[in-house]
């Protein structure tokens, strides 16, 4: 018990480290063409995972603080204040602060609980005995690959390729995903498909709540940070959502699986015996 104590302790500190390594240098990102797809959000997931939600919650707690630290000191962009505290009181006074507050660390702090137990779920899903629930991970797949496709089609050849040809490329690639999988026998590597899943719900978890906070709490003061019409707002969130939110999640996922899969020969998820 006591060597598990410690050993739980040394991989806190060491994703901890991680954290703030990748925030403060370019480690916490991965350039993809069009985009830098952030990673910082990993570590916390993957501590969730291996340490349970309780120290994956603390971690997200670092990612926030780091988030916070970056936006205060550097704000390197006109919107920096959702993320910042202190400079959100120049922008809407006392209330500000609890707003930026709520936007830099709640969602950060969830990062660190919701892949646990979305980890919980999609393993039990998949090594459940009826094909329900085999069928409904595959299709979430099929739907993720299908808007990932898209978005990244969209965004990479916008002036080549028009929105009809991209929806139809992904329809293709979300329907030879969902083929591939319903012919192929995954149930004994069902913890490897939770991973998966755990990566997208961390991403996902980040990226929904803290722009929904932003529309729902900065909504004017965004778009003037942005230099949009009030009315536009909801569009750029839906872009950076769709695009930016789905890549981030689909990197996240094939990271999470693959450093996951790798750290389960050394220790289990949290709570769980050795992965099947």
């Amino acid at each position: 018990m006591k060597n598990e104590k410690t050993y739980e302790l040394v991989l806190t500190a060491l994703f901890t480290a991680i954290i703030v390594i990748m925030a403060f240098t370019p480690l916490g990102y991965i350039p993809l063409v069009v985009i830098n797809a952030t990673i910082i959000h990993i570590p916390v997931i993957l501590g969730a995972l291996f340490l349970g939600p309780k120290k994956g919650a603390f971690l997200g707690f670092v990612f926030g603080l780091t988030s916070f630290i970056n936006n205060t000191f550097k704000a390197a962009t006109a919107s920096a204040f959702v993320f910042s505290p202190v400079l959100a009181y120049n922008v809407d006074g006392v209330a500000g602060v609890f707003k930026s507050i709520y936007i830099c660390f709640v969602p950060r702090i969830l990062v660190g609980v919701a892949p646990y137990f979305i980890y919980l779920l999609i393993r039990k899903l998949v090594k459940g005995e009826g094909r329900e629930g085999k069928i409904f991970v595959d299709a979430l797949a099929s739907v993720i690959l299908y808007i990932s496709v898209r978005a990244f089609l969209i965004r990479l050849f916008p002036e080549t390729l028009s929105t009809a040809v991209c929806t139809v490329i992904g329809i293709a690639a979300a329907v030879a995903l969902m083929a591939a999988l319903t012919f192929t026998g995954i149930k004994k590597k069902s913890a490897n498909i939770a991973l998966a899943y755990a990566g997208l719900a961390g991403a996902f978890t980040n990226t929904l709540f803290v722009m929904s906070g932003i529309f729902i709490l900065y909504k004017d003061a965004y778009a003037q940070a942005v230099g949009v019409a009030g009315e536009a707002v909801l569009d750029v969130i839906m872009g950076v959502v769709t695009f930016n939110g789905v890549v981030e999640a689909v990197v996240a996922a094939i990271i999470v699986a693959g450093v996951g899969l790798a750290l389960t020969r050394i220790k289990p998820v949290y709570g769980i015996g050795r992965q099947n």
